[in-house]
């Protein structure tokens, strides 16, 4: 039997695929959109989510992906799977903020103790009461990708420790408590798009900016930046969401199907991440970029007024909980 496709995208649109031929057998098809590169774990283990979903479904279901921001940047994807014309995105937890508060705790530098303790957080009680948060902005939580630690990079002026970052203009993501974060560390915090920051670092109008190793390099601004500076000061996962309108118009079948196969990818990105990671270092520094190792508590002294500025709230309580959770979970 020839199978018609249904297309989990705005719902008039659907409807009349769904009206076309009532005897065929569909196929749904969730579209999944984000801003980063192809060549990207995230974007790899997007893939083989795809993969996992059509063998569960056996071809049932599948996911058609756009990456490189060609649906818009994060914000406007969010948007888009709350007003049910996007199904699926994935989006940092930074901008995420903005829609759902609790977020903001990833912005907080120098939470986690370590990687180890970092992923431990991810798969405990309180890691899965973050990723059912978004439900309160008609967005659901599949998963976290892991996005490592953030350090700074910057187009002309190392940064040793973090009074160098003193009259810097660092580019932060689109975050109250990122722009924070940068203020408390010393530098001068400046939204810019993912999409639109190596012409800004090109042109010099920001310094600088921050992210993990891999997205640093995978974005081409080691080719402008001749340091990058390993302070971790953030460790920022990425989530894949699902906006409701998509959910609910699944069945509870096709929900576990679609459960199952993100689990299953944020498995292989981890095992991606690490291997990434190094090879990214790798690349940078043999591009000529120069890694600098700091001592982090020169970063973690000025970071500290942040933790106390959230006490008795409900982000410092989970603040408390994540300082509390051995580093095995």
């Amino acid at each position: 039997m020839r199978q018609k496709l249904k297309f989990i995208w705005p719902v008039t649109l659907a409807t009349l695929l769904l009206s076309s031929c009532t005897r065929e057998e569909p196929i749904t098809v969730l579209r999944l959109a984000h801003s980063l590169d192809t060549k990207h774990p995230v974007h790899k283990a997007m893939e083989h989510m795809n993969q996992r979903l059509q063998v569960l479904s056996e071809d049932t279901m599948r996911i058609e992906i756009f990456p490189n921001g060609q649906l818009g940047n994060e914000r406007e994807l969010i948007e888009l799977l709350q007003i049910g014309s996007l199904a699926m995105t994935k989006v940092s937890a930074s901008p995420l903020e903005s829609f759902v508060p609790v977020m903001q705790v990833f912005n907080i530098p120098y939470i986690f103790r370590n990687s180890q303790h970092y992923r431990a957080v991810l798969d405990s009680d309180i890691g899965r009461a973050l990723l059912q948060a978004p439900t309160i902005a008609r967005l659901r939580g599949l998963g976290f990708y892991d996005a490592g630690a953030r350090s700074f990079y910057t187009v002309s002026h190392p940064i040793m420790t973090a009074a160098d970052l003193a009259g810097l203009k660092i580019r932060v993501q689109e975050s109250a408590t990122a722009l924070q974060m940068v203020t408390a560390l010393g530098g001068a915090p400046t939204p810019i798009a993912w999409g639109e920051l190596y012409t800004a670092l090109q042109q010099g109008v920001v310094d600088g900016a921050e992210n993990n190793p891999v997205s640093f390099y995978l974005s081409g601004h080691y080719e402008v930046c001749q340091y990058l500076t390993l302070d971790e000061h953030t460790s920022v996962p990425d989530l894949l969401l699902i906006g409701t309108f998509a959910w609910d118009a699944l069945s509870e079948k096709q929900q576990d199907w679609l459960q199952q196969a993100a689990t299953d990818s944020v498995i292989y990105q981890r095992q991606l991440w690490q291997l990434e990671n190094d090879n990214a270092l790798a690349s940078i520094e043999a591009a000529g970029v120069k890694i600098i190792r700091p001592d982090i508590k020169e970063f973690q002294q000025p970071a500290s007024t942040m933790h106390a500025a959230y006490a008795k709230t409900e982000v410092g309580n989970i603040i408390n909980q994540i300082k509390a959770l051995p580093d095995g979970g």
